[in-house]
Formats: structure tokens, sequence, C-alpha cells
């Protein structure tokens, strides 16, 4: 098994560098293993591939058998501790700030008396990068302008909550009065953007698309509190959640008319891990949050 494991890690993150480095190896001690694992199955499983090393067939074909005895592993660990009556561990969550701010402190509280560790750490990232990040956490908490994100065809995924985004904008700002905005409106004034890649940006493209022009973008930023306080200060308009936006009294959200703005908030599993008792609850909860949340707004 500990020879399955390290194939489907050379598989996933793709170079014995990353693999030594997740698990705080060196790269000299991961290419040893290689060889013993050769030994042992008795064929050529990793082949030069420039600089660096990858699978051959037969590497791949135990790779993909290994990613099956995990899910088996983990469905026998989870039947143990269904028949013990116990749904008890530490469970990983690396979690999109903005998503985590209206998900994580209900699901904290919900796990409050029950013995679950959950550890979160918070991630900023392109939409299609989130899927890696399964690699080194449980659950990925991630947000995409598509029902399936990208990278995600082999994972688990479900979604948590569908979030409107709307046009922010200064509170003195002349189209705070209009009870929504179109898309000629708001095409109308300069922008405070996100970087490219990142669903927010799927509205400018929209607006862009319905106007034939081009939209001003003034700034790229990736955090929520900073793009609303330049919005706050001055002209120019962005595109925030409205679950968690604004914070402040300086910008008020107006919904954007004829196009359909939002974002799926979802959940993003390994299949073993997703078979782990602990793991299921800590889902379960993130789930029962995110529908209270977006039933609720």
């Amino acid at each position: 098994m500990r020879h399955l494991e390290l194939l489907r890690e050379l598989d996933d993150r793709g170079s014995v560098t990353a693999v030594a480095a997740a698990g705080h190896r060196t790269p000299s001690a991961v290419s040893q293993q290689l060889r013993s694992a050769e030994r042992a199955f008795g064929a050529t499983l990793v082949e030069a591939s420039g600089r660096g090393l990858r699978l051959t067939e037969a590497g791949r074909v135990l790779a993909e058998a290994a990613r099956d005895v995990a899910v088996a592993i983990a469905e026998a660990e989870a039947r143990w501790q269904e028949f013990h009556g116990t749904a008890a561990g530490t469970v990983s969550v690396a979690a999109l700030p903005s998503a985590a701010t209206f998900l994580l402190p209900g699901v904290l509280r919900e796990l409050a008396d029950e013995p679950i560790e959950v550890v979160c750490t918070d991630v900023d990232i392109a939409e299609a990068a989130f899927a890696g990040q399964v690699l080194d956490h449980d659950i990925v908490i991630a947000h995409s302008a598509h029902l399936v994100p990208p990278h995600t065809e082999d994972l688990v995924v479900r979604q948590l909550a569908r979030e409107p985004l709307d046009i922010a904008m200064a509170r003195d700002h002349p189209l705070a009065g209009h009870e929504q905005v179109t898309a000629d409106d708001v095409a109308a004034w300069p922008w405070i953007g996100v970087p490219l890649g990142y669903p927010f940006d799927t509205v400018r493209l929209a607006v862009e698309e319905a106007t034939g022009t081009r939209v001003d973008v003034r700034q790229r930023m990736r955090d929520n509190l900073l793009v609303e306080a330049l919005v706050g200060a001055g002209e120019c308009l962005a595109v925030l959640p409205r679950f968690t936006a604004p914070a402040g009294d300086e910008v008020v959200l107006r919904p954007l008319a004829g196009i359909d703005s939002g974002r799926n908030i979802v959940a993003i599993l390994r299949a073993d891990r997703a078979r782990r008792r602990a793991v299921r609850r800590v889902l379960a909860a993130l789930e029962e949050v995110g529908e209270r949340v977006s039933g609720g707004r």
C-alpha cells in the first residue's frame, strides 16, 4: 500500500520534487522508494521526462488502483466508526475567505460539542486552481461561475450555495438611487475589477458582451474589503458577493438586471476522503448552513 500511495502521489502532484515537499522528504528519498516499488512490482514504473520523472503505463495502472484501494479503506474505516457510533477526528478545510465568512461560523457552532476538530486555511486563488487544493486538504470550499469547477472531473463536488453577485457603488453614486442597474448603466462607469480567471470577472465579460463596449477597469484586486474601500471613496463600480458585502456604510449593492450574475459556492473532495465519517459530518454541516443562508437571502 505504501508503494501504491507513492505512485498515486506522483500521478497527482506531477513531480518527484512536489511529492518530496508534500511529504517533508528529500527528492532522493522519494526516488529510492520508487526504485523499491519497481523491485516489488517487477516492472518499470517511472521514466525520464525532461529533467524529471513521469509514470509509465504500468505506473499509471497502479496509481489508478491506489485510488480504488484508498476509497475502499476509507469506506471500511467509516463503517467501523459507524458501528461504534462515532464520528471523530481532524478535518482540514481550505476555504475561499468570502465564502468561509458566511459558512464557517455556523458550521463551527454546530460542531462545537462534537469530537471533530476543523482546521481551516484561507486561500484566495484563481478558479482553476482550487481543485489542486484537495491534495492537501479534506474539503476545499471554492467558488465557480459553473456548476462543475475546472479540473474536478474525478473529484466529488457538492454545491453549498448559489450567491448573487451585485454591483457595488458608493452610497452617493448617481446609480445608487436605482433599485437595480443595467449593463448599459454600469458600462458607462470605471470599475475596480478582479484578476483575470476569477469568477467575478465573468460579470464584466457579460456586461461587455451585452453592450458591445469595453469596461474601463482601473484596478484589479482580490480582497473584497479593499475593493469596497476603493469603491466607497470614488466613482468606480465593482462586483461584490451579496451575502458578505458590503460591511461598511459607504457602499451599497444593486442587482444587475438582464444578466445572470452569480457564483456557485461548492465543496470539492477526493473520493476517498469523502468516505470518512468525520468529513461527511462536516460536509453535511456546510450544506445545511449554505442552504439556510442562501435560502433566506
